[in-house]
């Protein structure tokens, strides 16, 4: 499957570029909910006759379908529409401090398959080797038509990977090549699908805003809180990554160290200081990372870094809006439901007593998609690109 007709853009108002808008739209509202296309054409502004042609072209390519019919008093019952899950399918590579994770996701967001590895550093050779023979597992579980479907590869990896590590020597040069690597050119290597590169944080963001929380924000900042926090901002309903993909890199924020030294938030809001806390305390970090999570057995370790955290994430909130008033700050990161939420609720705390002269505060609410963020949010990134509307498309170049 191209999706030559959904994907193209069209140069000026023309007709093909008028119906690949229209179709964006129509797919981009059905991704928040299903909806009947008499809905639909009060939604979008179409008319009737219209918004029937592209529910009719995008049912023929199978992007969409019928959904159960909902009967009301009178007449007949109305059939929403929806996306096919089985419309397309994306594949997202996670590049994470302690481990890799491989997964694809259908058009509606669910993940059918996933893998991980795991290892000391993330060395470029052993990180496409697992892309590639983990490419092969994944189309192991899918028929004919459905890898026809695949539209794309998603990759989600922190920016200037290369810089942060405490290698020496031979070591230290196969790490530092990480800032010589061509991620689509290394993927053409095993793979003829087209691939996109995200920050991993951005990624994040982008899965809350298709399959979390983000839908009920129009404009919000979003903190991911991994080995290093990162961030994103959403505008317009839209995650948007500015001008060179690093918009919302909210880690490097400027904070001020316990001798009053200047630092970034990822030297004071990081779960690497979790980790330096365990090691501390004789405990093995990986205990943080094993599948289920559960940190019941470290929880006094875990209760001064949500203190530290909370309050070092209040303060860049703040901050934050006093440059766009966001509606609402979501927070999320690799750790269990429950320590979210007791991190959402410290930072709370704090604002209450924070200066807000000029400010209008935050709603401070916690994300929905959990660790898996960047893994799934890398998976979307082609399909957001070639079937949904981007509506800060234009503002990049600006």
């Amino acid at each position: 499957m191209d999706g030559a007709e959904i994907t193209e853009r069209g140069a000026g108002v023309n007709q093909r570029g008028v119906r690949d808008h229209n179709a964006r739209l129509i797919l981009s509202l059905l991704a928040r909910s299903p909806a009947a296309g008499a809905d639909l054409a009060r939604l979008t502004g179409l008319s009737r006759p219209t918004v029937s042609t592209i529910l009719k072209r995008l049912e023929e390519d199978r992007l969409i379908r019928k959904g159960a019919p909902v009967r009301g008093k009178v007449g007949k019952p109305s059939v929403p529409m929806e996306l096919n899950p089985d419309g397309a399918f994306s594949v997202g590579l996670k590049i994470g401090r302690r481990s890799a994770d491989l997964l694809l996701l259908d058009f509606t967001g669910t993940v059918r398959e996933q893998i991980q590895t795991t290892y000391e550093y993330p060395m470029p050779d052993a990180v496409f080797g697992f892309l590639r023979d983990g490419l092969e597992n994944l189309a192991d579980g899918l028929d004919a038509e459905a890898q026809k479907r695949v539209c794309g590869i998603g990759i989600g990896t922190p920016f200037e990977l290369w810089k942060w590590h405490d290698l020496t020597g031979r070591a230290a040069e196969r790490f530092r090549s990480w800032k010589d690597v061509n991620f689509a050119a290394e993927v053409a290597r095993f793979s003829t699908l087209p691939v996109s590169v995200v920050n991993d944080a951005t990624a994040a963001c982008h899965a809350e805003q298709l399959y979390g929380r983000g839908k009920e924000f129009r404009d919000y900042a979003y903190f991911f809180i991994g080995s290093f926090v990162g961030g994103g901002v959403a505008l317009n309903g839209t995650v948007f990554e500015g001008n060179q993909g690093n918009a919302g890199a909210l880690g490097s924020m400027r904070t001020t160290g316990p001798l009053g030294e200047s630092q970034q938030l990822i030297d004071t809001a990081s779960l690497h200081l979790l980790e330096a806390r365990l090691v501390d305390a004789g405990m093995d970090p990986e205990i943080m990372w094993r599948k289920p999570q559960d940190w019941s057995s470290f929880a006094r370790h875990v209760e001064p870094w949500i203190g530290t955290t909370a309050q070092e994430l209040a303060k860049a909130s703040l901050s934050i809006c006093s440059v766009i008033d966001f509606e609402a700050v979501l927070i999320d990161g690799a750790f269990p439901e429950a320590v979210r939420n007791q991190l959402v609720e410290r930072i709370r705390r704090y604002l209450v007593n924070q200066d807000k002269r000029g400010l209008i505060e935050p709603k401070v609410e916690a994300g929905a998609v959990g660790e898996n963020a960047r893994a799934i949010g890398a998976a979307s990134s082609p399909i957001f690109s070639q079937f949904f509307l981007d509506t800060n498309a234009g503002l990049s170049g600006i």
